[in-house]
């Protein structure tokens, strides 16, 4: 079974992360996370922020947390895999997605993508949602991994 690239922003990692995570490395012998670094946004979480709270909150030695910034086929050439993961929520993400797996194929078209459903539980989350809820002091204990959970906190502190 190859490697697969799973790419996104991670801002913060979310349990419906995790699902595609763990559902991936049925699929795959080793799964790289790549966090994309994009210099036109500021993030919650630093880069190298991300890639920890990712690994403690993974802990697998089929995983590998990297960053990338520039076009992901030129990284996904760069690591030398064939495949890329991609999740979807809802069907409005499927529009989106599309998009992008379509102009990837245009591009790089010995990259393929994987599409995979996130899980019951899970799709009313993004990493948006809980940035905004945390910010105004809201539990999202559940949402994203205890890790993830306290370093909000941190970054937060506690709302009056």
């Amino acid at each position: 079974m190859p490697v697969a690239i799973y790419p996104g922003s991670f801002d913060p990692l979310t349990n419906g992360h995790l699902s595609l995570i763990q559902r991936s490395l049925k699929m795959f012998d080793r799964l790289i996370v790549a966090i994309a670094v994009n210099p036109k946004k500021t993030p919650l979480f630093s880069r190298e922020e991300r890639v920890e709270l990712i690994r403690e909150a993974v802990n697998d030695p089929r995983v590998e947390v990297d960053a990338f910034h520039g076009l992901l086929v030129d990284y996904v050439h760069q690591r030398n895999v064939s495949v890329v993961i991609r999740g979807l929520r809802a069907v409005s993400d499927f529009e989106y997605e599309f998009q992008l797996a379509n102009m990837n194929r245009k591009l790089a078209p010995d990259i393929d993508t994987v599409f995979m459903m996130t899980g019951e539980d899970y799709f009313y989350i993004s990493s948006q949602l809980v940035r905004e809820v945390a910010t105004f002091g809201g539990n999202v204990e559940g949402l994203v991994p205890p890790n993830v959970n306290a370093g909000l906190k941190k970054k937060f502190g506690p709302k009056p």
